[in-house]
């Protein structure tokens, strides 16, 4: 059963924008793994935010992430794209 992130429903199927943070600051050559994401630097952390398919495309950005060797600070779901 999908569950409920202030009412509204997750599931694990939909495209969905998500906002991830890590610890550290992407250089150009890192970045590139991130395509089709807005990476934002600020002091010692880099959000990446962007529209993700679904969560096996999410699990994958993560798979980066953990690639690269940063740490992960936080994963928040904004929205459900249609």
């Amino acid at each position: 059963m999908p569950e409920s992130v202030q009412g509204r429903r997750l599931n694990l199927w939909c495209p969905a924008v998500y906002c991830i943070t890590v610890q550290g600051k992407l250089d150009a050559d890192r970045a590139a793994w991130f395509d089709a994401v807005e990476l934002v630097v600020c002091g010692e952390q880099t959000t990446l935010t962007g529209l993700v398919v679904d969560q096996a495309a999410l699990h994958g950005l993560l798979a980066r992430v953990r690639d690269l060797g940063l740490p992960l600070v936080e994963v928040r779901w904004l929205a459900e794209h249609h």
